[in-house]
């Protein structure tokens, strides 16, 4: 049993993808708190400072793992990075699909973004819906 101030969100595992990193990222389960030691102090700051995007990553990711944990559905939650370090944020897998999500901070985020999801086609494995999680106030199509 532990404390739960940090969360470490472990790098997908598959013999099919090469991945570059096996070590997990770490998510502060409390974004309050991790502002408050890093002294960024103001919500101004956290809005437009240079780590905005990490803060705002860290609490995407948390509220994703909040979620599924209170869900009927249990899915697995990871995050990948192949060799030539192309990250994926984060990979939720549910009944052998993976659903691929960038987190981007941006109200009007590259669409590019998603081509990196196409490393899951060259392997056999089964790819759902993903997306861009970002601060755009209207759902974009694909």
């Amino acid at each position: 049993m532990g404390l739960h101030i940090v969360y470490l969100l472990a790098p997908y595992s598959n013999n099919e993808l090469k991945r570059l990193s096996k070590t997990p990222k770490l998510y502060f389960c409390d974004t309050g708190l991790c502002a408050y030691l890093s002294m960024w102090l103001t919500a101004d700051t956290l809005r437009n400072g240079a780590t905005s995007g990490h803060y705002y990553e860290n609490y995407v990711a948390m509220e994703l793992v909040k979620n599924y944990a209170y869900a009927k559905s249990k899915v697995n939650i990871t995050y990948f990075r192949d060799s030539n370090a192309k990250e994926i944020d984060v990979f939720i897998e549910e009944n052998n699909v993976i659903h691929p999500l960038e987190i981007k901070k941006s109200a009007s985020p590259d669409r590019r973004e998603v081509k990196k999801y196409s490393v899951i086609d060259k392997a056999s494995l089964n790819r759902g819906n993903g997306g861009i999680i970002c601060m755009c106030e209207e759902p974009i199509p694909d």
